[in-house]
């Protein structure tokens, strides 16, 4: 009987079919992480439960009205806290009192609400010490985010990933 003979000089075409659906079923899983029905209210993916935070991200801007944090009123959701710019400001249900829990990949959707002032806060206002040195406020203890997906005014991350807007 003959050896059977196999071509290695290319994938046959069941192989190349394979590999084209492995890619788009990994495609499919990596938009589905990242665009979570907001009403899912699911646990966030990207969190090692590490306080491990790379270097700040620049995304996140302090208040510029000079007010840390405003009230705000959406038909949806209610009273909200904004920044000084009224963009909304979210929690996070992974972290404790006084302790960030979003790190890594986390922080690319959910930027710190970094502290540029210290003392002299609101009432329920206070700041924190993140693992990497930065300063981010907190609300009744809890650290505050923005969330990248929202533009001035708009409330677009609540109950996405685990996070809610922060509530007065």
């Amino acid at each position: 009987m003959g050896k059977l003979h196999r071509d290695t000089s290319g994938f046959s075409a069941i192989e190349a079919v394979l590999i084209v659906i492995i890619v788009a079923i990994l495609a499919f899983v990596g938009w589905y992480v990242w665009h979570v029905n907001k009403n899912t209210g699911t646990t966030n993916p990207y969190s090692s439960g590490s306080t491990t935070t790379p270097k700040q991200d620049t995304t996140s801007k302090p208040a510029t009205s000079g007010a840390i944090v405003e009230t705000k009123d959406d038909a949806t959701v209610g009273q909200y806290l904004a920044d000084g710019s009224g963009k909304a400001l979210y929690t996070y249900g992974g972290d404790t009192a006084g302790v960030s829990n979003c790190s890594g990949a986390c922080i690319a959707s959910w930027p710190v609400y970094t502290a540029d002032k210290t003392t002299s806060l609101p009432a329920n206002v206070g700041v924190i010490t993140r693992t990497d040195g930065s300063k981010q406020y907190t609300y009744k203890n809890l650290p505050l985010y923005y969330f990248t997906g929202d533009q001035t005014g708009q409330v677009t991350g609540d109950n996405v990933e685990n996070f809610h807007v922060a509530k007065p």
